[in-house]
């Protein structure tokens, strides 16, 4: 249930004569409806008895900071009625405003008249100080469109860069609390484009060459420089040295003796007997050595370059794709260029042992490649730091981004700053006089209040009363004051003669014009100006329906000063002043209780309705509210009492079988169209049937008509020519309503064939 707003006094729960636990919580304004012994009476003595600070075992809350020594709480129940009519003709002096001494209404004319012009300032000053700052907020609207606009570029370059891009408030606000900086916008796209990069990474970093071979090439330089020969000088040794074929016969008997057997790869002659012996005498010791160690060389410079090629082949494999490699291509294919010359070199001297080689120096390529490597690895790693410090570059980058924003938009953002520190001043002082302004204007109402206490009178009181039964043409009797007895009335007939004696309502209705006019006033001065709280309970019992219209008048006229307690409403009040703060009205009586909350179900948050039950001797309070037929998800107040004519609107709703909503409907059509609105029957039927016949008529896929519509709102309008059955306006208590089908569809059809769609909305609305 949606909110309402609390009264002075916010809740009461009773457990008292025959209410158990039942609670209830008030707004500013509450009607209670209960058929008579349901417990209203009870309410107000717990309301009156909270009042005079009495224990009891009900409860009643009020409102934080607030007691009821804040307040005079007036009650109308049959208890005033007693202790204020004491007999017929007495009625004790009622406070109000009365005859002034000249002196002191001369004062109050003069502070009237000092207030007034204060308040005519305090007008002026507000609505200076509202010009400015309507001025105030179109400089910022127009300071916070510019800015927009001029930002554009600076925020489509920059669009992930967070805190303020996305509306032009948050935009202008930021830019207002930012330095100025200038920053070089290259750079900065360089940064934002890393740190704001959903795909950036870090990579890892190239690898040097760390030996370049010079150290095993120095080893092996004499091997390679120098033939390698044999130093044996047997006769078949010096032969070959003599032939130079020492390189030839090697690599013959390398390759085909372990095929050849015992004879000659070339004659197939067999060999002579210690020929093998022979051979390898050809190869000395030192010889063999040399061999052992050129191969040794080859395997170790093989594997060398091997590991360097991979090295630098590896380092391509996950890289930073913006960095340029390609000088470390070019230099990396000439140093494997490089290298497989030497190891041909290399095998060209196993192959041929007596030649000289030279191998090419890979030092100086190595030194560029590793030169290379280096400045790659600054890029890589400016890379990484960044990817690694990505939220605090992102945060860096937005304030630079911020900044540099700051510092192009800097002459708008100084001339608005400017601009709008002129408009705070001159509004810091118009506030600064308004509030003084209020201050002296309370001060006079203060004392203008303390003068009109000491000029009460009860004359002014009857003289009021006698108007008001003068202007309401009630002629049952008047008042006028018994001569020679200070605050004791007379009640006068219509013949000038004192009534012998008066019946109860006429002392009820006397007794509630009292009530009313103490309500504006006070019994006692010192209660001028205090806020009242005020409780009704059935204040229309045995009178006539004159006085019932009269005091049901008078109800609404204290229900208006409650009212202009929830709102402002200063220029268009209904009512003069705010002094009842809460007021609780309880009645049995559905004229008068129709007649007081005419209009007030709309006020949701400040009136409230509750039905007042007794069933098996316990009584209970509920809250009349239900979902809202209009607005989703809020709340809103019904009245448990409805004329006959709304009823019968609830009663359709509730019906559930085809002849008594047939019934219903009869009723209703032949009271508001014909009784209410005027029409004749035989009109209604053209209007209906055959202007908008269409409406009821609905064309079937197969060309023809479905006329059971049609004949259906024939029915209804058939039976309001030959009806001449009536229906009374009497008044009667409603619980709760439902609903039902195809008739009613009809029914509302007829509504909008004749114009009243809107009187059909608010009937059902109300009958919910």
């Amino acid at each position: 249930m949606d909110n309402k707003v609390p009264g002075p006094i916010e809740k009461i729960v009773l457990n008292v004569a025959t209410y158990h636990g039942a609670k209830i919580e008030p707004t500013l304004i509450n009607f209670f409806y209960g058929n008579n012994g349901t417990g209203k009476s009870t309410i107000a003595r717990v309301v009156a008895a909270a009042a005079a600070g009495q224990n009891q075992p009900s409860t009643v809350t009020w409102r934080a900071g607030k007691s009821p020594a804040d307040y005079e709480v007036l009650v109308y129940n049959q208890q005033f009625v007693e202790d204020n009519l004491a007999s017929y003709h007495q009625l004790k002096g009622v406070f109000t405003i009365g005859e002034r001494n000249i002196q002191i209404e001369a004062e109050v004319a003069e502070k009237t008249a000092q207030r007034a012009e204060q308040e005519k300032q305090n007008t002026d000053n507000i609505a200076e100080k509202s010009k400015l700052e309507a001025e105030r907020d179109s400089a910022l609207i127009q300071f916070q469109e510019g800015c927009w606009e001029r930002g554009k570029a600076i925020r489509d370059g920059f669009p992930l860069t967070p805190g303020g891009f996305k509306r032009k408030a948050d935009f202008a606000t930021k830019l207002l609390s930012t330095t100025p900086v200038e920053h070089d916008l290259p750079a900065l796209r360089s940064l934002y484009g890393t740190a704001f990069d959903p795909d950036a990474v870090a990579y890892p970093l190239f690898s040097q060459v760390a030996d370049d071979g010079t150290a095993l090439v120095s080893r092996a330089a004499d091997l390679l420089a120098n033939p390698i020969a044999s130093s044996n000088d047997s006769p078949f040794s010096q032969f070959i040295n003599a032939m130079h074929a020492t390189d030839w016969i090697r690599q013959g008997h390398n390759q085909f003796a372990h095929a050849a057997g015992n004879k000659c790869p070339y004659c197939q002659q067999s060999l002579p007997p210690g020929f093998k012996e022979q051979l390898a005498d050809c190869f000395d010791e030192q010889y063999q050595t040399d061999i052992h160690t050129l191969t040794t060389f080859q395997n170790r410079y093989q594997s060398l370059t091997d590991s360097i090629l991979d090295l630098l082949q590896n380092n391509l494999s996950n890289h930073l794709p913006k960095l340029d490699t390609t000088l470390y291509w070019a230099k990396s294919g000439l140093l494997g260029k490089t290298i497989e010359s030497n190891l041909q070199k290399i095998a060209s001297k196993l192959k041929e042992p007596s030649t000289k080689v030279r191998l090419d120096d890979l030092t100086p390529l190595i030194a560029e490649i590793n030169d290379i490597v280096e400045q790659l690895n600054v890029a890589t790693q400016e890379n990484n730091d960044i990817v690694n410090a990505k939220k605090h570059n992102q945060q860096q980058c937005t304030q630079q981004v911020w900044e540099m924003l700051a510092y192009q938009l800097s002459e708008s953002i100084d001339a608005y700053k400017a601009r709008r520190k002129s408009l705070d001043d001159k509004i810091t002082e118009l506030g600064m006089a308004i509030t003084t302004g209020k201050q002296v204007a309370q001060t006079l109402y203060n004392e203008i209040v303390a003068l009109n206490k000491q000029v009460i009178s009860t004359a002014e009181t009857v003289n009021s009363i006698n108007e008001l039964l003068r202007h309401a043409g009630f002629q049952g009797f008047t008042l006028r004051e018994k001569p020679g007895h200070s605050n004791v009335y007379e009640v006068v007939r219509p013949d000038g003669q004192v009534a012998a004696g008066l019946s109860e309502g006429e002392r009820n209705f006397i007794a509630f014009l009292y009530f009313y006019h103490l309500v504006k006033g006070s019994h006692h001065t010192d209660g001028v100006g205090k806020d009242k709280i005020v409780v009704i309970d059935d204040p229309v019992s045995s009178m006539d329906s004159s006085a019932l219209f009269i005091v049901a008048s008078l109800v609404r006229d204290l229900i208006k000063v409650c009212y202009n307690n929830y709102e402002d409403r200063d220029s268009y009040r209904e009512a003069i002043g705010d002094y009842i703060k809460q007021i609780f009205i309880l009645t049995h009586n559905p004229y008068f209780h129709r007649e007081i909350t005419y209009n007030q179900i709309r006020h949701y948050d400040c009136v409230s309705f509750f039905m007042i039950r007794k069933v098996a001797n316990n009584s209970t309070v509920k809250l009349c509210v239900r979902a809202s037929s209009t607005i989703s998800g809020r709340d809103e107040n019904y009245n448990p009492v409805k004329n006959s004519y709304a009823a019968l609107w609830g009663e359709l709703q509730e019906v559930q079988s085809a002849p008594p909503t047939m019934n219903v409907i009869h009723r209703i059509l032949e009271y508001y169209f014909l009784q209410l609105c005027g029409y004749d029957g035989f009109d209604i039927r053209k209007l209906v049937l055959e202007d908008n016949r269409d409406k009821f008529v609905t064309k079937l896929p197969n060309g023809q008509e479905d006329l059971t519509k049609y004949q259906l709102a024939d029915s209804m309008l058939s039976y309001m020519n030959m009806s001449s059955a009536g229906v009374s306006d009497g008044l009667n208590y409603i619980d709760d309503a439902g609903d039902a089908t195809t008739l009613r569809e009809v029914f509302k059809l007829i509504f909008d064939a004749l114009g009243q769609n809107q009187h059909y909305a608010m009937m059902i609305r109300e009958s919910h």
